[in-house]
């Protein structure tokens, strides 16, 4: 584990002991209408990210809550390390500027002076948010950085994260499915509403510097994902890379070495992986339910029709 691992990892865990003791009415806040975790975020974090300077180098990973943003993250910085512009050296300052600076692996955690440290930061800068368009700093979309974004099928990800909800303890559990499905289809749940997220997000489906992908087609073809990422970022590898970092990063094999790399967090973030899990907890009323509201917010845009909602949320 490198050592800023460790320290984000040491972070999290002083968290979770911070979540057990906040009743949990006391667990979420609100910024411009979105819920956002008290323990790891607060509204001076946020009002002071509007300061943060965008790079035209810096790469940016979006995605609502349990869409696959680890999985994307964790790929993403293997296909940059085997990238041949980049050397070793180079590998080593960046783990320990980060380690030196307390920065966080979201955009949207830590304390309200994180902005101003990561000026400090070496590039290339690999950013993580669960932020919806309107919510980031107006430099990223002035600058040259580019995004990808991971989205995922809605019943999938509103499966994801229930089970995620109920074993975070920075976040305050459900007492059924039903109660948090609910809550899900209202956008009551910490980062807001899913389907307003993906709304705002199909306004840039032709961004130049904007690329989607979904969870789905990457986990039909990982080596296939990887080359139009690779492309996208502008990343040189060798053929024999691609097999090697798919093989690194299987979901198996990155919930095998999760104790390791994610402490605690390993067996919330990592739990199946697969597609197609919701056909076990939607009732039928459910399933009709998400049906005409995907179809209110997304039929007939651009991003509903690469999501393939009719393979995959279709029993």
């Amino acid at each position: 584990m490198s050592r800023n691992r460790e320290r984000i990892v040491k972070i999290m865990e002083d968290c979770f002991s911070q979540g057990e003791k906040i009743p949990a009415e006391g667990m979420l806040f609100s910024y411009r209408g979105i819920l956002y975790p008290a323990t790891i975020s607060s509204p001076e974090t946020l009002e002071a990210m509007k300061t943060f300077e965008a790079r035209d180098d810096d790469v940016i990973l979006a995605g609502y809550p349990k869409t696959g943003t680890n999985w994307l993250d964790q790929i993403v910085r293997e296909l940059e390390s085997a990238d041949v512009k980049c050397t070793e050296e180079e590998m080593k300052e960046r783990i320990n500027a980060e380690k030196k600076l307390e920065t966080f692996p979201r955009l949207e955690f830590g304390d309200p002076g994180i902005y101003e440290r990561m000026k400090k930061l070496p590039s290339r800068r690999i950013i993580q948010t669960h932020l919806p368009p309107h919510l980031l700093p107006l430099s990223i979309f002035q600058s040259k950085a580019k995004i990808l974004l991971l989205v995922r099928n809605p019943k999938d990800t509103a499966v994801s994260f229930y089970h995620f909800y109920n074993n975070m303890p920075v976040l305050p559990s459900f007492t059924s499915w039903d109660e948090y499905f609910t809550a899900f289809m209202n956008g009551k749940v910490a980062w807001g509403s899913y389907f307003d997220h993906l709304m705002e997000w199909n306004k840039y489906t032709d961004h130049e510097r904007i690329m989607i992908m979904t969870y789905e087609e990457l986990k039909e073809d990982q080596i296939l994902g990887m080359k139009r990422i690779a492309a996208f970022f502008g990343f040189s590898l060798l053929e024999e890379d691609f097999h090697r970092i798919a093989k690194n990063t299987s979901f198996q094999a990155m919930k095998e070495k999760s104790k390791e790399t994610h402490g605690k967090m390993g067996d919330i973030l990592f739990r199946k992986g697969v597609v197609g899990n919701w056909k076990d907890v939607f009732s039928k009323a459910q399933n009709e339910e998400m049906d005409r509201k995907f179809q209110e917010c997304l039929g007939g845009t651009k991003l509903g029709a690469m999501m393939k909602y009719e393979v995959y949320c279709k029993a």
